[in-house]
């Protein structure tokens, strides 16, 4: 029981460090920084929901899922490093969607944008990037199913714990003011893309590592 316990606290510490919810709130708010209350919930529930679908997948079968579609992580975090980038990019210069959906688009359309958020790339691949999908198959495969079903609820309580900061990260909104939430927004939009860039070393670093050594 002690041994499993310890599995626990070093599970959810694991994940806590490399998913970081504290850091992602900023990103969170930038990100919804156009859309209203109810539509930055709906952002905020549909991606730890997703992210925790997508690590309970690879914490259970990640192996298998690599193994039938021939995917590396390093491809995966390759790829999730450029599209970060691109997204930070477009933050950085104050390209934010939803400001000018409001001109172009119905009500409908612009919460649909939003919540398209909530897939890419809050879920995927800030929250459920390759280093948590990595962390989740190392961790479940250490024993059996208590070590798996530990896995999977400690991100699980990670989940709802980022749920928590995202939406009370909405009273900062109202607090700081739209100039302030800009200047974060494009603060964020820098970190965003240096984190993607992080990933894209990274991959290509394990990449070389793998092809050549």
């Amino acid at each position: 029981m002690k041994e499993l316990i310890l599995h626990a606290v070093t599970v959810f510490m694991g994940f806590f460090a490399i998913m970081n919810p504290i850091a992602n709130t900023p990103i969170f708010l930038g990100l919804t920084s156009g859309a209203d209350h109810a539509t930055a919930k709906s952002v905020a529930l549909r991606s730890v929901f997703i992210a925790f679908i997508i690590v309970t997948i690879f914490a259970i079968s990640g192996k298998i899922i690599f193994d039938l579609f021939g995917i590396t992580l390093y491809a995966l975090r390759i790829t999730g490093g450029i599209l970060v980038i691109m997204i930070g990019f477009n933050m950085l210069q104050g390209k934010n969607e939803h400001t000018h959906a409001n001109k172009r688009m119905s009500a409908l359309e612009q919460k649909q944008a939003a919540l398209g958020i909530a897939v890419s790339p809050l879920a995927m691949p800030i929250l459920a990037g390759p280093g948590t999908i990595a962390t989740a198959m190392n961790f479940a495969a250490v024993g059996g199913y208590y070590e798996v079903s530990i896995t999977v609820l400690a991100f699980a309580l990670l989940c709802g714990i980022t749920y928590l900061l995202f939406v009370s990260g909405e009273a900062l909104v109202k607090a700081l003011g739209a100039s302030v939430l800009n200047v974060i927004t494009r603060m964020m939009g820098l970190i965003l893309a240096v984190i993607g860039m992080q990933m894209l070393i990274e991959g290509i670093h394990q990449a070389y590592s793998a092809l050549f050594n």
